[in-house]
C-alpha cells in the first residue's frame, strides 16, 4: 500500500503542472498568489512522495504529507461551494472527496512511526 500512496502522491503532483488552471479555480480567494500556490503544491506532493521510498526518510515524509493535507482542505471546501454555486452536477463527487482526507491522513499516519 505503500507504493500505491507514493504512487498517488506523485501522480496528484504531476496533474498540478498538466491542469494548472483546474487547480486554480479551487484556490480560496484569500489565497495570494494563486498559481504559485498551484505549483508549489505539486512540487511537494512529488517530492514527499518520492521521501516515502526510503526507511530512512518515509516516517517525516509521511507527517509531511499528513500536513499538505490539511492545508489543502480549504482548496477542496472551496471546490465544493464551487460547484454548489454552479450548479455542478458533480457537487457529489466534491462533497465526497471532505470526507476522504482523514482517511488519508490516516493512511499516512501509518508510516509515521521512525524506525
Amino acid at each position: 500500500m505503500l507504493y500505491v500512496m507514493a504512487a498517488g502522491y506523485a501522480a496528484a503532483g504531476i496533474t498540478h503542472f498538466v491542469y494548472p488552471r483546474v487547480y486554480k479555480r479551487i484556490m480560496p480567494p484569500w489565497v495570494p498568489q494563486p498559481m504559485f500556490v498551484v505549483y508549489l503544491s505539486g512540487v511537494l506532493e512529488i517530492v514527499f512522495a518520492l521521501l516515502l521510498l526510503p526507511l530512512t526518510t518515509r516516517h517525516v515524509a509521511a507527517w509531511l504529507i499528513i500536513f499538505l493535507l490539511i492545508a489543502v482542505f480549504p482548496a477542496n471546501m472551496q471546490m465544493a461551494l464551487n460547484f454548489r454555486r454552479k450548479h455542478n452536477p458533480y457537487l457529489w463527487l466534491a462533497i465526497a472527496r471532505l470526507p476522504l482526507q482523514p482517511l488519508l491522513i490516516w493512511w499516512a499516519w501509518i508510516y509515521t512511526c521512525p524506525i
